[in-house]
């Protein structure tokens, strides 16, 4: 019988890992994701097939998912409610359904990817849902694993450690915020290795292990490591008091509602209190035959790329990147509705357009700019409406040459201003991808 393991959340951080690891090994991949014709793209060998926790509510639609498949690995999870995201879909309700369907298709072995610090005295609705999901797990009849990784490393990065890289490499001087608090960084290989000993039939079966390596990092400390690996010149460490970071967090709350999610939010600095250290490896090395690497050997084993740089060093200027931008359209939309409307109206008029039509091309073009800059902050229309502002300016160029020529010669250069402007517009929508 053919090995096949059915990865739900197979487009995440670490369920891509998990697939790509499965399929090297030799198995084959039915890989679970919200938007799987996106993911397949980037993975086409895999069986992609959609997995929303909210549509799979009865053993009987989670059927066709679990047909043939031997072993079922959980990577679905989410930091904090917000649009698409719920604790209790993610965390309960579709855990639950997913067991009751293992039990009926006859899938006896499921990994669940959890994390340290999944407990109720974390004070989080993050964590409580996660221990929630593993006393079903427990409760359950299942071969079960929990294994609940501390910091995952990988080339790749998303979320906590794309945030840590970007700190990592903040101009001359590192920011943190407390900088005690610990952890026991893993290689995504490793972790992926222990997962694929654990698939194995024959594998020991119902215990939660915790995942880390053998090295206990501070905050600090791994953040310096990570600047060395990224190529940079050392920098002094700047302690940020947790009140003072307070309002940025509370804002990376409100965006996240928005539909931003960041790792610089109420449940993130809640959890990093808690703890997300995790004990040491020994039973893990027993359980899989995996020793994880420590600190610096993960380091050293992929140096870090021109690439990883520019990700790094964007991490905090795409988003005031595109603040600033969003701010410049309403503002001048605001301006051309309000103080400068007749200033406006009248540049029309000189360039030949009658009285109504100078007013409703000053009125309409101005909310047409209020409308570009907020919209521009709405996630999903993120790219495309960088692209249309190009367009659009590009077009008002244009006409603009054709009606005054002359103030591409302007010392002031209304023309020329413009162009930088243009350019953004293009970054922001070149780094629209998240993962």
């Amino acid at each position: 019988m053919p090995r096949r393991v059915l990865i739900l959340g197979a487009s995440g951080f670490i369920g891509s890992s998990l697939a790509r690891a499965f399929a090297r090994d030799g198995w084959t991949v039915r890989a679970g994701a919200r938007r799987p014709e996106t993911a397949r793209r980037l993975a086409p060998s895999h069986d992609w097939v959609r997995a929303e926790f909210g549509d799979l509510t009865t053993p009987e639609s989670w059927a066709p998912l679990l047909a043939g498949v031997t072993v079922v690995v959980n990577c679905v999870g989410v930091l904090q409610d917000g649009p698409g995201d719920s604790h209790a879909v993610a965390h309960v309700e579709g855990p639950s359904a997913l067991i009751a369907a293992c039990e009926a298709a006859g899938v006896r072995r499921l990994i669940h990817i959890s994390a340290v610090g999944a407990d109720d005295e974390a004070g989080t609705a993050y964590a409580r849902t996660k221990a929630e999901t593993e006393r079903r797990v427990t409760a359950s009849s299942l071969d079960w694993i929990i294994l609940r990784p501390s910091l995952v490393l990988a080339r790749a990065s998303y979320g906590g450690t794309a945030m840590l890289r970007g700190l990592a490499a903040c101009p001359g001087v590192i920011p943190v915020l407390g900088g005690d608090q610990m952890f026991r960084p893993v290689a995504m290989e490793d972790l992926c290795a222990a997962t694929i000993a654990l698939a194995d039939e024959s594998a020991p079966a119902r215990m939660t292990l915790d995942v880390g390596g053998p090295d206990l990092v501070s905050q600090s400390n791994l953040l310096r490591g990570l600047r060395g690996w990224l190529g940079l010149k050392p920098a002094p460490v700047i302690r940020i008091p947790v009140w003072m970071a307070w309002p940025a967090v509370k804002i990376g709350d409100l965006i996240g509602l928005l539909g931003w999610p960041s790792s610089f939010r109420t449940t993130s600095v809640q959890q990093m209190a808690h703890g997300a250290a995790g004990g040491p490896t020994e039973i893990l090395t027993a359980a899989t035959g995996i020793s994880p690497r420590g600190f610096e050997a993960i380091l050293f084993a992929d140096p870090a790329t021109t690439a990883d740089r520019w990700q790094a060093r964007l991490y905090f200027v795409r988003p005031a990147s595109i603040v600033a931008l969003g701010l410049f359209w309403l503002a001048t939309g605001l301006v051309s509705l309000g103080p400068g409307f007749e200033v406006a109206k009248q540049h029309l008029m000189t360039a030949g357009f009658s009285d109504a039509a100078a007013w409703h091309g000053t009125f309409w073009g101005g909310w047409f700019d209020v409308i570009m800059g907020l919209a521009l902050w709405i996630r999903r229309w993120t790219r495309t409406v960088a692209v249309g502002m190009f367009v659009a300016t590009l077009g008002y160029l244009l006409g603009a040459t054709l009606w005054a020529p002359q103030l591409w010669l302007d010392p002031l250069g209304p023309w020329l201003k413009v162009l930088p402007m243009m350019m953004l517009c293009l970054v922001v929508a070149a780094t629209d991808d998240r993962r």
